[in-house]
């Protein structure tokens, strides 16, 4: 890119950054909006402003064949941002791309895999903050971002800060998570975080920064291969698997909504398609209408 046209990107970059953050975005929600910006930059080698519907059609069907749906529906959202609140442009390539509706079951581990996943975690770190996530369902944002401040040990209760959505919640403390935590906070005793980032239990102690996703991502990953569980899974898994078990236990799908932090009611009834007991049930009734059948194969 010329040194005008890199200029000039530039300043219209941190006009991106200054609008998202004027408009109440969160950073995961800056970063995300951000990154296309600078792919497509890349990718023509010249500021984006001036690129045509024809310039983003070539864009879109290089990024369908190397990207997922996600990530090109994300990268649509973040440039429609861009066009409409820096460039003050309207927005007229809503139809060049428009990625379709895909709904997934989420993976979720059984409680013999929790099981195991959690004793061949041999860092206690690893231990801690795979239990946090699956005692409580936490997201792993959630998880790595407590505080000692977060924990009332008193109420046995948790105290989520700005969770998805910017809301706050309170989730139950399971007294045997709490034991864990500080059995490992007593490691390091960081005097902010329950998860700082660092090597040595020096480095924790003094660090002003949480655990890194990817650090848990890696040693998740590292022990579902060593377990042997033939299953796509990461850290949010533990929450998705956490709701499952607590369904399957009789706990009301009102109470897990309320324990995920789901708005909507519907986000909560997917895990009643994933309990064992509604395979069973659903299992029992199938086998029930198919051997009614009277059919003349029977005799042969």
């Amino acid at each position: 890119m010329e040194r005008s046209e890199q200029i000039r990107f530039d300043k219209l970059y941190q006009k991106h950054i200054t609008t998202l953050k004027l408009q109440g975005k969160r950073k995961s929600t800056i970063d995300l909006y951000s990154r296309p910006l600078r792919r497509l930059a890349t990718f023509f080698d010249r500021c984006p402003d001036r690129l045509s519907p024809e310039d983003l059609k070539t864009y879109f069907a290089a990024l369908v064949e190397s990207h997922s749906w996600s990530t090109v529906k994300t990268d649509r959202n973040g440039l429609q941002f861009f066009w409409k609140h820096v460039l003050g442009k309207h927005w007229d390539f809503v139809e060049i791309i428009k990625p379709p509706t895909v709904k997934r079951l989420p993976v979720i581990l059984t409680p013999a895999e929790v099981e195991r996943l959690l004793n061949t975690a041999r860092k206690l770190r690893y231990y801690t903050i795979l239990l946090t996530l699956y005692s409580m369902g936490l997201r792993l944002a959630e998880g790595l971002n407590l505080t000692i401040a977060d924990i009332d040990s008193e109420l046995m209760r948790v105290h989520l800060r700005t969770c998805k959505g910017g809301k706050d919640r309170y989730v139950d403390l399971p007294s045997r998570t709490l034991k864990a935590l500080r059995r490992y906070w007593a490691t390091h005793r960081n005097p902010r975080f329950l998860f700082p980032e660092g090597q040595s239990a020096q480095q924790r102690h003094r660090a002003t920064q949480p655990m890194s996703r990817s650090c848990t991502q890696k040693a998740m990953r590292q022990l579902v291969e060593e377990c042997r569980i033939n299953k796509k899974v990461s850290p949010h898994s533990l929450r998705h698997s956490f709701a499952t078990h607590l369904l399957e236990q009789g706990l009301s799908l009102r109470a897990i909504q309320t324990l995920l932090g789901h708005m909507c009611p519907k986000t909560t009834a997917i895990y009643t398609q994933l309990t064992e007991t509604a395979q069973l049930n659903t299992r029992k009734v199938m086998n029930h209408l198919i051997n009614e059948l009277k059919l003349k194969g029977d005799d042969q």
